[in-house]
């Protein structure tokens, strides 16, 4: 940090909603340090907060390092932890940590936008998944405090945080390191004063099905919204167990089960991963039925990738045609899901909350199932109403006030 003492500087961040708070950590303490936020041609410094989760993203790293190559760069996030040399192969970087920003900060929570606040529970994972680079970057699992991830929440609750997203690499291990469980912080949030939502952040089946009946029940809150981002990557036991995922279908199937037991509206998202090197056609189908079976309304689908230094890394790869030919039939099968699911709630009514403004004469607002309306009026962060809704984009809603 020592770079960033009374210097013009212009960041970028780039990742998960973990990586996001961090870079908010790194501003405060630059401008704590007399720095100040420029735009890109006026800046001395160039920070950058690095993601490298796929190929593709490692090349847009890679492409906006190559963009500032004449100015001073900072860069941050997991890149410098895992890919260093592949930095200084293209400048001259100073590295910041992960582990040193929160060292420094000592913080769990930021606001990450106008109403929505993140708080990190901890980092790293308990996982050894043998395709994920973010494993190698972040390490083993480290909780934070329960006492922070509490105190910040209510501090941004008064700073004006309507959404309080709970972010980290595999949010329902939190605690696994030691005497508490995602379930009882979940619980103790419950309890805070205050008319916000939690969204919980990704959580891996390994550990969330060790314990679904509790967490289902912390879930079934009113604070906390009906919402699980569950991340199967696979419809087939064989390529589970080559990815390394520590569960079988049948036990992520029975988690969404006692989920849906206890709150039959939850709202399921998950991830897929197409063309993973032992991934046959028949391992392939077994996803898709899966799919169909689960039927999440969000799913993010991902094209395999090698990744330097992880175990999946030397198993080879296949061509880029079957792996486009994969997800694009993931692709499909998922958005036929997502009409059937919203033509479903046209004509219904919904209590919302509204969390974004992001276009002019429009709010963005979410039920307790955390899914996603858009109302063609300018409403204020934070209100609550009820809307009838209209029609669907596929990926959200529309709806109108009742008056």
């Amino acid at each position: 940090m020592d770079r960033l003492s009374n210097r013009t500087i212009y960041v970028e961040s780039y990742g998960c909603t973990h990586n996001h708070c961090d870079t908010q950590k790194l501003i405060a303490l630059a401008e704590a340090q007399g720095c100040r936020q420029v735009p890109a041609d006026e800046a001395e410094v160039f920070v950058l907060n690095t993601c490298t989760v796929v190929a593709k993203t490692e090349r847009q790293m890679i492409r906006r390092l190559k963009a500032f190559r004449d100015r001073e760069i900072v860069v941050t996030g997991c890149m410098p932890v895992v890919q260093r040399e592949a930095i200084r192969e293209v400048c001259d970087a100073y590295f910041i940590l992960p582990e040193e920003l929160q060292r420094r900060s000592g913080r769990a929570g930021t606001m990450i936008g106008p109403g929505i606040g993140a708080v990190q529970v901890g980092s790293g994972c308990l996982g050894s998944c043998a395709y994920c680079i973010t494993r190698c970057a972040r390490g083993r699992l480290r909780s934070f405090p329960e006492d922070l991830i509490l105190a910040e929440i209510e501090r941004l609750a008064a700073e004006g945080a309507c959404e309080i997203q709970l972010t980290g690499q595999d949010v329902s291990a939190y605690g696994m390191d030691g005497s508490s469980t995602l379930a009882d912080l979940l619980h103790r949030i419950g309890e805070i004063p205050g008319g916000f939502r939690v969204r919980v952040g990704m959580m891996n089946p390994s550990s969330a099905y060790r314990q679904a009946d509790d967490l289902a029940e912390a879930f079934s809150q009113e604070k906390i919204f009906s919402f699980i981002h569950l991340p199967v990557q696979s419809g087939s036991d064989r390529v589970l167990a080559a990815m390394r995922r520590g569960y079988t279908v049948a036990d992520f199937a029975g988690l969404v089960a006692a989920f849906r037991d206890r709150m039959p509206g939850v709202r399921v998202s998950t991830d897929l991963i197409a063309g993973f090197p032992t991934e046959t056609g028949e391992d392939f189908r077994r996803t898709l039925d899966l799919l169909t079976a689960i039927r999440p309304t969000k799913v993010n689908i991902t094209r395999y990738s090698p990744r330097p230094g992880t175990a999946a890394a030397g198993w080879g790869d296949m061509p880029d045609w079957i792996k486009k030919e994969r997800s694009r039939a993931l692709t499909r099968a998922a958005n036929a899901i997502y009409d059937d699911h919203n033509c479903t709630f046209i004509g219904t009514e919904l209590e919302v909350l509204v969390t974004e403004q992001r276009m002019a004469g429009s709010a963005v607002a979410r039920d307790q199932s955390y899914t996603t309306i858009v109302i063609g009026e300018t409403i204020s962060i934070g209100t609550r109403l009820r809307v009838r809704i209209t029609g669907h984009r596929r990926h959200y809603l529309l709806g109108e006030p009742v008056r």
